[in-house]
Formats: structure tokens, C-alpha cells, sequence
């Protein structure tokens, strides 16, 4: 990762609801044999437990989830809007399909941890799985949520994840 350098994560002063809301982020796991990536817009960034961390919320029924489920870190990766296509092109395309990082144009790297990540990503947050838990229908408390997101009962499993380690592009 020559292409990138190592800072605190207290240093990022990036927006992150519009971040992840807006500009989307790609959530990867696996190692270097095999890895795979999905666009996500749903997550949060904050501190818990004396620890920053983030948070991604992943279906079951994603191709990367068996990818988050086996390691034990995962990168959350952004990007530049001239990248916006790719991560359109991830968030419509299976990895169990096709080779969906290659024919993003996306070029895989590893941290020193061997936690894939991206080339072209402006910030790449290397993230160790805190905990996780299905979200629960029982457990919503505005049931216009289940109705709008979950009709089908296919929720979301949490992992709250502590920041190892942020990277940024180097100039």
C-alpha cells in the first residue's frame, strides 16, 4: 500500500453521513487468495468502548457476507466521484457471478494485516470485528422501518468494527 499513508483516525475530518450516505463506500473482506466487495450507503463512524469505530450493516443474502463472516477484518473504502461508476458497477454486480472487482476497473492492494482494499480509494478505514448481531424484528421500535425496508424479513446483521488503522492517498 506505497500508495497510500498511514494516519490517525481522529485526523479524518471527512463528513460521514454525507460519506456513506451520499457517496457511498465499498465494504471488502477475504485475503489474498479470495476477497470480495459490496457498495453500501447505510453505516456510521464514532467511538465506543474507548475505541473508534465504525459500523456496517450487511444482508445475509450478499455474496460478500460469507467474506465478513469468515475474516476477522474487513476495509471500508472511499473514493473520488470519478470513481462512482465502479461503485455503482459493485453495488449491481455479484462477485459469485463474475470477477466484479476486475470488471470495475478496480485494483485490489493489501495492508500489512492482508486486508484487501483498493488502489483508487482516497481513505480505506482497516477495520477487526468488534460485534455483531442480527438486527430483530422485535427489537424495532418504529414498525413503519420493517414495513419500508424489511417486508421481506431479510435483516440486516450490525458489526460494529474498531479502526485498526486509516489510510489516505498520498498527494
Amino acid at each position: 500500500m506505497k500508495e497510500f499513508k498511514k494516519i490517525i483516525p481522529a485526523e479524518i475530518s471527512d463528513n460521514f453521513i454525507k460519506l456513506i450516505g451520499a457517496d457511498w463506500m465499498l465494504v471488502t473482506a477475504g485475503d489474498e487468495s479470495e476477497c470480495n466487495t459490496m457498495t453500501a450507503s447505510w453505516g456510521g463512524v464514532g467511538y465506543l468502548w474507548n475505541k473508534p469505530v465504525a459500523i456496517a450493516y450487511i444482508r445475509p443474502q450478499r455474496h460478500t457476507f460469507a467474506f465478513t463472516e469468515q475474516q476477522e477484518r474487513m476495509t471500508l473504502s472511499f473514493f473520488e466521484e470519478e470513481h462512482r461508476p465502479a461503485l455503482a458497477y459493485c453495488g449491481t454486480h455479484s462477485g459469485k457471478d463474475e470477477d466484479k472487482i476486475l470488471n470495475a476497473g478496480l485494483t485490489t492492494v493489501f495492508t500489512k494485516q492482508g486486508t484487501p482494499t483498493f488502489r483508487e480509494a482516497r481513505l480505506v478505514l482497516e477495520c477487526r470485528k468488534l460485534y455483531t448481531d442480527m438486527l430483530k424484528e422485535e427489537n424495532f421500535l418504529q414498525k413503519d422501518i420493517i414495513d419500508n425496508w424489511y417486508a421481506n424479513g431479510d435483516y440486516h446483521k450490525v458489526y460494529v468494527l474498531e479502526i485498526e488503522n486509516a489510510y489516505i492517498k498520498k498527494e
